[in-house]
C-alpha cells in the first residue's frame, strides 16, 4: 500500500487524524512515540534549519533532504509536508512533489499566498488570483501519483473564504485547508461550503484559531488537525529554562533522574528506535 493511500485511509475513518508538526529529527524521533503521523511545518523548518521566520527563505532542495530523512528513520509513520506555495513556480512545485512522492511522503499542502508570503497565522498575508492559483494546483494534481494534496487558502475577506474553500472543494484536491480560522462558527461555515470533502483544521499556539480537543473537531465535521509547533515551542521554553538554570548555578549540571530525565543513555535508546525501525518486520506481523 502506497503512503499516499495509508493516509487517505486514516483521514477517512469515524474520527479527526491527528499529525504533529515535527521540525528536525530529534522532535520527530519524541513524536514517533506518541503518534502515528507527523507534519513537516514551514514554520518549525525555517526557525530550526535556518533560524528565520518563516517568510519564504525555505529551500525546496533543503525541504526534500529532510523529509528523506525522516522516511528513513519512520518507515510506517504518516508524513504530511508543508511545501508553501510550491516555492512561486507551478513547473518547481511539480518537480519537488515527483521528488516527495519518490521518497515517500504521504502528502502536501499547497497554499494560494503570493510573495512576500507569511506565516498562515500573521497579518499582512495576500493571496493570488483564484486562477492562477488553480492553474497550479492542478498541474500537481496531475503530477502526483497516489500523494494526497492538501488544498490550502489564506484568504481573510470573509466573501472571499468562502467562495476560495468552495472551489477548492471542488477540485480533485484530497482536502481543503483554511488557515488562521478565526472561531468556531466558521469552521461550521467552511465546513457546510465544501461538502463532503475532508477538512482540515491546523492549530498553532499564540495562533489566531481557538483550541479545540480532537472529539470536538470531530463533532464539527474536521477530518485532520496539524499542531505545527508543540515541540518547537516546547524546545524553546525548555531550553530557555535549562541554560537559566545552568547559568543561575554557576555551570554545574543538575543530577539526571535516570529513570525518566534526559541524558545519555534516555536519549540514545531513544535514537537506536530509529534504527530497530529500518529492519524488516517479521513474517506475518503487520502496523
Amino acid at each position: 500500500m502506497t503512503y499516499g493511500k495509508k493516509l487517505r485511509e486514516h483521514i477517512a475513518g469515524p474520527e479527526t487524524t491527528p499529525l504533529i508538526g515535527v521540525h528536525d529529527m530529534h522532535s520527530a524521533s519524541i513524536a514517533a512515540g506518541h503518534y502515528e503521523g507527523m507534519f513537516v511545518s514551514g514554520f518549525g523548518f525555517a526557525a530550526s534549519h535556518y533560524g528565520l521566520p518563516d517568510i519564504g527563505f525555505i529551500a525546496w532542495p533543503d525541504m526534500v533532504a529532510f523529509v528523506q530523512r525522516l522516511r528513513g528513520a519512520f518507515p510506517r509513520h504518516h508524513l504530511l509536508v508543508d511545501i508553501d506555495d510550491g516555492y512561486v513556480d507551478p513547473e518547481v512545485a511539480c518537480h519537488v512533489v515527483e521528488r516527495l512522492e519518490r521518497i515517500g511522503a504521504s502528502g502536501v499542502i499547497l497554499e494560494d499566498q503570493k510573495r512576500p508570503r507569511r506565516c498562515g497565522h500573521a497579518e499582512g498575508k495576500q493571496v493570488l488570483p483564484l486562477p492562477e492559483y488553480l492553474a497550479k494546483l492542478e498541474m500537481v494534481l496531475a503530477t502526483r501519483q497516489d500523494m494526497v494534496v492538501v488544498a490550502r487558502t489564506d484568504a481573510t475577506d470573509e466573501h472571499d473564504i468562502l467562495h476560495r474553500a468552495e472551489q477548492l472543494a471542488a477540485t480533485d484536491a484530497d482536502v481543503v485547508l483554511v488557515d488562521g480560522v478565526r472561531g468556531v462558527e466558521w469552521i461550521r461555515r467552511i465546513r457546510e461550503v465544501v461538502g463532503g470533502k475532508p477538512l482540515l483544521f491546523n492549530q498553532i499556539a499564540g495562533g489566531k484559531s481557538p483550541r479545540l480537543s480532537l472529539p470536538e473537531l470531530s463533532e464539527l465535521g474536521v477530518e485532520v488537525a496539524i499542531y505545527s509547533t508543540p515541540c518547537l515551542f516546547a524546545a524553546h521554553e525548555a531550553m530557555h529554562s535549562a541554560l537559566t538554570d545552568l547559568k543561575a548555578a554557576d555551570g554545574r549540571l543538575p543530577a539526571v533522574d535516570t529513570a525518566n530525565g534526559a541524558g545519555v543513555a534516555s536519549v540514545t535508546r531513544l535514537l537506536e528506535r530509529n534504527i530497530a525501525r529500518r529492519r524488516p518486520e517479521p513474517q506475518g506481523v503487520r502496523t
